[in-house]
């Protein structure tokens, strides 16, 4: 049989019910060969790691430059964690703007009481752990987070 991508293998169709064999080998015709699939679907893999890889740079430089204008403290906690934590607290950070400030009734004033209670978190794993939150909750995580640092050494620092 002759695949869509040119070449020709040969394909045992005797498992196949007799009356289904006709039209299992006109549909494998307009597919690629099991060769040319396995590349294109590693080249496709190739490819979405790439663009993951470029999407993570780009949310690290803007996380960064972030940091760096909104004077926030590195994070701590493992090496592995720190970029994730640092985009996971400057994603929420910016979905908590946008909905209490840009869409919300706050002014820039009450925003930056909640920029200073958020400096107080500086455990990289405590902002992954919120990542999934909405931005209107931001005010309300932080202050359980600050609540529990209350009268004990301070885990989120």
């Amino acid at each position: 049989m002759t695949h869509d991508c040119g070449h020709e293998v040969v394909h045992d169709l005797s498992a196949r019910p007799a009356d289904k064999r006709a039209g299992f080998a006109r549909w494998l015709a307009t597919k690629n060969c099991t060769d040319c699939w396995k590349a294109a679907r590693d080249a496709d893999t190739e490819s979405k790691e790439q663009w993951l890889a470029t999407k993570r740079a780009e949310e690290r430089q803007a996380a960064a430059e972030w940091n760096e204008q909104f004077d926030m403290p590195s994070l701590e906690g493992p090496e592995k964690a720190l970029d994730w934590g640092e985009r996971s607290r400057h994603q929420l950070m910016i979905a908590a703007h946008t909905a209490l400030v840009v869409e919300g009734a706050w002014d820039e004033n009450d925003w930056a009481e909640v920029e200073e209670r958020a400096r107080a978190i500086t455990r990289a794993g405590w902002w992954i752990d919120q990542r999934d939150a909405e931005g209107s909750d931001l005010l309300e995580l932080l202050d359980a987070a600050i609540e529990s640092d209350r009268g004990t050494e301070n885990p989120y620092r």
